[in-house]
């Protein structure tokens, strides 16, 4: 069965670039201004939109019927638009001519609930959420162990598995169960909705992809 997913650029040759999403289970539709994403919306809950089409700074997706998740991808990518795409109300934000079998990936990952930022972005985004938001109380942690919650802190500033287990002497794998019972308990799927836990902040934002 294929899966429909709209493809919003008034970019002829990124089109075609997207296009190839029909070799890969897709049934891709042309859509060309940011007014489609309403009458999309009505029939598909994916869309893969040009970054150019972005509301200014400060405006969201308003176009974006409830259910419909949008991956931004940009031409050149960087992490004021990236933050501002997410921010927005993006369920993504990629690199427009990567590749469409890791956009096929990206889809998929986001169809299943996820939102899709890059690890380098993921980890500068952990990291200036901890910054500018110190931890204002320990409500998150009272289900954790006392090594869960160390493990958690430091996911929350946007340390590596390696540097987190360099840093506790203990093994990496030791360090990915600490996460994944540390998202189990939390109720999280991801680093980012993990930080935005420890840090108090509401959890409409983005969502990386690893743990």
């Amino acid at each position: 069965m294929t899966l429909p997913v709209l493809l919003l650029t008034a970019d002829d040759a990124l089109y075609r670039h997207w296009a190839g999403l029909d070799g890969l289970g897709w049934a891709p539709a042309r859509g060309q201004r940011l007014s489609d994403l309403a009458l999309w919306g009505r029939r598909g809950v994916l869309a893969v939109m040009d970054a150019r089409l972005l509301p200014r700074a400060g405006g969201d997706l308003s176009e974006v019927p409830a259910g419909l998740q949008v991956v931004v991808a940009s031409t050149h990518p960087g992490d004021p638009e990236g933050q501002r795409a997410l921010v927005a109300g993006a369920a993504g934000y990629v690199h427009a001519y990567m590749p469409v079998s890791g956009l096929d990936r990206v889809l998929r990952h986001v169809m299943g609930g996820e939102i899709w930022v890059g690890k380098d972005m993921l980890s500068r985004m952990l990291s200036q959420i901890g910054q500018a938001r110190p931890e204002p109380n320990q409500d998150w942690a009272r289900d954790l162990t006392v090594r869960e919650r160390d493990v958690a802190r430091y996911v929350a500033l946007g340390h590596s598995n390696q540097s987190i287990a360099d840093v506790l002497g203990i093994t990496e794998r030791t360090v990915r169960a600490h996460i994944s019972a540390i998202f189990e308990k939390l109720g999280v799927t991801d680093r980012l909705m993990l930080a935005l836990r420890v840090h108090g902040i509401d959890q409409h934002a983005a969502r990386g992809v690893d743990a």
